[in-house]
């Protein structure tokens, strides 16, 4: 799993979840490191507002767009992906991953990242 850890040390450096995790794959889904930051930029704090989806998430789902998609949806692939995540991150939306109503983190941001970016590996 070494994306994931380059993409958790990312995320350490500055970068946002979403950001953090499209660059741990830069090389392999052809984009640049300057793109994938622009691409992410807006994914960070579930959307601005903690109310959305977690930005690592939207990484991954991306990052399964962009491999496999082939001129037809990947609907079944994005929803294995988002059910992996929540049953090993305990939610999906950033509210509740941080725990915000309920004050118990079920997990912290560079952990996401570490998920998300295991499971766009597995793509």
């Amino acid at each position: 799993m070494i994306r994931a850890e380059k993409a958790v040390d990312l995320k350490r450096n500055g970068y946002n979840c979403a950001q953090s995790v499209l660059c741990a794959f830069s090389d392999e889904i052809g984009l640049d490191e300057e793109t994938l930051k622009k691409l992410g930029a807006a994914f960070c704090v579930g959307m601005g507002s903690m109310e959305g989806t977690c930005g690592a998430l939207c990484a991954a789902e991306m990052i399964l767009g962009l491999k496999k998609f082939q001129g037809r949806a990947v609907i079944r692939e994005s929803r294995d992906l988002l059910n992996e995540f929540k049953a090993k991150a305990g939610a999906t939306a950033c509210r509740d991953l941080k725990g915000v109503d309920t004050g118990k983190v079920l997990c912290p941001c560079n952990e996401c990242v570490r998920i998300a970016a295991e499971l766009a590996e597995k793509i």
